[in-house]
C-alpha cells in the first residue's frame, strides 16, 4: 500500500472465463473507455481497464491543454513528450489487458473515476 492506495489484485483462477470473455472489450476500452460501461458492466476486469482508459484520456487532455497554452516550452517540450509518454502508457495498458492482467498504469493508474 502506497499513500493509501491498494492496487487491484489480478483475477483469481476462477475468474479466467470472465477475463477471456471480456479481453477484447478491455483492450478496446483504451480507445473507447465507455465501451465496457455499455457492454460488460458486470465484468470487474473490463471495468478496471475502462477506468484505466478514462485515466489515460484525462492525461492526454491535460497534456494537450497545457502544451497548447504554454508558449514555446509547451509547444516543443510538454506537448510532444507528454504525447509520447501517453502513447507508451496506451501500449502498456493494451498489453496488460491482452495478457489478462489488472495492473494499474504508471503515473495515471492509481485514480478511480469509475465505480468498479
Amino acid at each position: 500500500m502506497i499513500d493509501g492506495y491498494t492496487p487491484p489484485l489480478p483475477p483469481s483462477p476462477g475468474a479466467a472465463p470472465e477475463v477471456e470473455k471480456t479481453k477484447a472489450i478491455a483492450i478496446l476500452a483504451y480507445f473507447i473507455f465507455f465501451l465496457p460501461l455499455l457492454v460488460a458492466r458486470e465484468s470487474t476486469f473490463a471495468m478496471f481497464h475502462a477506468n484505466q482508459g478514462l485515466n489515460l484520456l484525462i492525461f492526454f487532455i491535460i497534456v494537450n491543454i497545457v502544451g497548447s497554452f504554454v508558449p514555446i516550452i509547451g509547444w516543443f517540450i510538454i506537448g510532444p513528450l507528454g504525447n509520447i509518454v501517453g502513447f507508451i502508457l496506451l501500449i502498456l495498458g493494451i498489453v496488460n489487458a491482452a495478457k489478462g492482467q489488472m495492473k494499474p498504469l504508471p503515473l495515471v493508474g492509481k485514480f478511480n473515476f469509475l465505480k468498479i
